[in-house]
């Protein structure tokens, strides 16, 4: 087994069983990890700089294939159910001791970083350890986590977890007690995940998501999937929650308000840190004049485009094309944008966002929640998980996804919202719900919300300037909704009068009011009746 690489840490890969791989490639840089990828045929270069990679079959995560390995010392802790489906320790190892058959003699790649923001505590960081068959993959890695840049702290590395991505490595359910040939099995108590069978990288990012999830509440830090930014001070802090396709990367982007990170965070006792290093952008139909930093970022080198078509004779990019899917992403890291702060750390939250993408086309497009309906909104979670995000996808479904992230929470939802709660009442943060989805009729008829609207909206109030204005209730979910914004028709903020038929509208307020109340069922016995009471209002369709 041979090591190549500046930065080697002295502890080896031999801790975690690997004893008889091919070159072993230690914390590269971008441009020996483009030229590595590039001659193992793992992608191409555009023309104007980022490295183009595919996926194949998986061009989105498989949530129903990622597991849970039960332990002693996490039984009572996790949420069993759905989301996190038990998996024995006797069939992790035997999976195991495959992968390690299966990487003898081939080459591996090491990085070494943290999940967790250089200016947060450092006792919220988490050392982590990817090692992946791809080139690419550690690219992915190196964009997505914080990166160590001290020579000396990376000989004497340590990994706190470790990632483990053998993609090549096909499982067998019969044998190996998955659900497929695709696994993302999470022990933490062992500190490490085990990836096969796909080749998505959002699965490494989301794991450790999933493990920052349990052990940072267990500090007395929220973690929250949301986008935040700042405003004129490190005191004007924004967050954003929502499921992916929701806009959490889009409206965090403000060229007049400082990003703090894209997706992961923490909230802690000292404000709000950024859990990553870098983002992960949908690119499908991005435009330069929409959303000008992102796009910049897809002619940049050391950007990753997954699964965006690129030209074979010119390798001109067509972001447009969703021949492949539609959830094209770009990973790349903050240092890519101009109007971010690199330490990835602020105060705590002015106002939180609350991110929908409504199918039905009937929530109204911005409204203020009083705390009781930001705790009934958080624990729904309501959106619809759009085309190519998850394997299956290929149209708008409607979901509820408790705390806006239900596949990445091993801990009981009441436990996030509980953490939520208090720290809202403690610090007087307004809460808002903003539908980014369709308006004059349900997905299919009507159309999307004018981002230019919904970025008026958010300006609006993140800036103060809804704070005291006149509002209308709506009948159907009890919002309190503003009567105009300067910059948006008044019509896109009553949804009833973008319908042409307002019959057809009730029918379906109606029918979405009924599911979120049957969806709640399941909580109303561990909140208050006035979050209980908090919810839409079923009315009469006509």
């Amino acid at each position: 087994m041979r090591n190549e690489g500046p930065y080697q840490s002295s502890h080896g890969i031999e801790s975690h069983g690997i004893v008889d791989a091919g070159t072993v490639y230690w914390n590269l840089p971008p441009a020996r990890l483009y030229e590595l990828a590039i001659q193992r045929g793992e992608g191409v270069t555009a023309a104007e700089g980022p490295i183009v990679c595919l996926t194949g079959p998986h061009t989105g995560r498989s949530p129903n294939d990622k597991f849970m390995v039960a332990d002693p010392s996490i039984e009572s802790d996790i949420w069993w159910g759905d989301v996190n489906r038990r998996f024995e320790r006797e069939k992790l190892d035997g999976l195991l001791a495959r992968a390690r058959e299966h990487v003898r003699g081939k080459d591996l790649f090491v990085f070494d970083g943290y999940a967790g923001a250089t200016g947060a505590d450092p006792r919220h960081r988490l050392p982590v350890r990817i090692i992946t068959e791809n080139a690419w993959h550690s690219l992915f890695a190196r964009n997505m986590f914080v990166r160590e840049e001290d020579p000396e702290k990376l000989a004497g590395f340590e990994p706190g977890f470790v990632v483990w991505n053998v993609a090549s490595l096909q499982a067998d359910p019969g044998r190996d007690g998955t659900r497929s040939a695709t696994f993302i099995l999470l022990d933490l108590a062992r500190r490490m995940v085990l990836i096969g069978g796909t080749q998505y990288a959002g699965e490494i990012k989301k794991s450790i998501f999933s493990v920052m999830n349990y052990f940072l509440p267990k500090m007395g830090v929220l973690s929250m999937h949301c986008s935040a930014n700042y405003g004129a001070t490190q005191d004007d802090v924004a967050l954003f929650f929502g499921l992916s396709g929701t806009g959490k990367t889009t409206l965090s982007s403000d060229p007049d308000r400082t990003l703090i990170g894209d997706d992961e965070h923490g909230w802690s006792e000292d404000g709000v840190f950024n859990i990553e290093g870098g983002c992960y952008a949908k690119v499908i139909r991005l435009s330069a004049q929409g959303e000008p930093e992102i796009y910049q970022t897809t002619r940049t080198f050391g950007t990753i485009l997954e699964n965006v078509v690129c030209d074979p004779e010119t390798r001109r990019l067509d972001l447009d094309s969703d021949r492949l899917t539609e959830n094209t992403r770009a990973s790349y890291p903050l240092t890519q944008l101009n109007n971010v702060d690199l330490q990835g750390m602020a105060g705590h939250p002015r106002n939180i966002v609350f991110l929908t993408c409504d199918a039905f086309g009937v929530l109204p497009p911005i409204s203020r929640l009083t705390a009781e309906q930001a705790m009934y909104h958080f624990l729904s979670g309501y959106t619809a998980k759009v085309a190519g995000t998850e394997k299956g996808i290929t149209e708008p479904k409607v979901t509820f996804s408790t705390c806006f992230g239900a596949p990445f929470l091993p801990l009981h939802p009441s436990v996030y919202a509980g953490m939520l709660g208090e720290k809202m009442t403690q610090h007087g943060a307004k809460v808002w719900l903003l539908n980014t989805g369709w308006t004059g009729g349900p997905y299919g008829v009507g159309q999307r919300i004018k981002l230019s609207y919904t970025r008026r909206m958010v300006t609006a109030a993140l800036s103060g300037e809804l704070d005291d204005v006149e509002t209308w209730n709506d009948p159907n979910f009890g919002l309190a909704v503003p009567l105009r914004i300067e910059g948006v028709p008044d019509q896109v903020l009553r949804p009833r009068e973008t319908w042409k038929n307002p019959a057809d509208y009730d029918a379906k307020a109606t029918q979405l009011a009924d599911m979120f109340a049957d969806n709640f069922e399941k909580y109303e016995d561990q909140v208050s009746e006035a979050v209980r009471s908090a919810g839409p209002r079923k009315v009469k369709a006509g």
